[in-house]
C-alpha cells in the first residue's frame, strides 16, 4: 500500500488507479471492517486525526478530482460526504523521498511521465497535507 503526499498529478495512469483502489482499502480499514491491513505503516498519519475516515476520504476526493480532469470514471460513491479544512503535516523529507521514489518507479513503467519530473526538485503535495520540516517519517519503510 502506497498513499502518496505528493499530488496525483505527477502519477501515471496505472500509478493513480492503483492510488484510488489503495486509497479505498485504507479507507475499509480505518472503518473497521477489515482484518487485514490494520497495522500498515502507511496509515498512520490517517489514524492519528480527530476523524480518520473523514480525513481519508478528503485525501481520496482530491485523487478522485485528479481522475476526474484526467477523464476517467472513478466511482464518487465509494468515498463519503463528509470532508475536513484541516491540513495534515508531513515532512519535507518525506515528499523528497517519495518524489525520488516515484521516479525510479516512473522510469521504469512510464519513461515519458519520468522525463516529465527528472528535473521536478520541489513538487505539489495532496492539499490535505501541508509540509513541516523534517526527514523522512518515521513509519515509511526506506528501501
Amino acid at each position: 500500500m502506497r498513499l502518496w503526499s505528493l499530488h496525483p498529478k505527477y502519477l501515471d495512469c496505472k500509478g493513480l488507479v492503483a492510488l484510488w483502489r489503495e486509497g479505498l482499502l485504507a479507507r475499509t480499514v480505518l472503518k473497521g471492517e477489515t482484518r487485514g491491513y490494520r497495522n500498515h505503516p502507511q496509515l498512520e498519519r490517517f489514524k492519528n486525526q480527530p476523524d480518520p475516515v473523514v480525513a481519508i476520504d478528503t485525501y481520496l476526493l482530491n485523487v478522485y478530482k485528479e481522475s476526474q480532469l484526467r477523464g476517467y470514471k472513478f466511482n464518487r460513491g465509494k468515498i463519503g460526504d463528509k470532508f475536513t479544512n484541516y491540513k495534515i503535516e508531513v515532512t519535507r523529507g518525506q515528499i523528497l523521498y517519495e518524489l525520488e521514489h516515484l521516479k525510479r518507479k516512473l522510469d521504469v513503467r512510464d519513461h515519458v511521465r519520468y522525463l516529465e519530473l527528472e528535473n521536478l526538485d520541489i513538487p505539489l503535495i495532496n492539499p490535505i497535507f501541508k509540509v513541516v520540516e523534517g526527514d523522512v517519517e518515521p513509519w515509511e519503510l526506506v528501501h
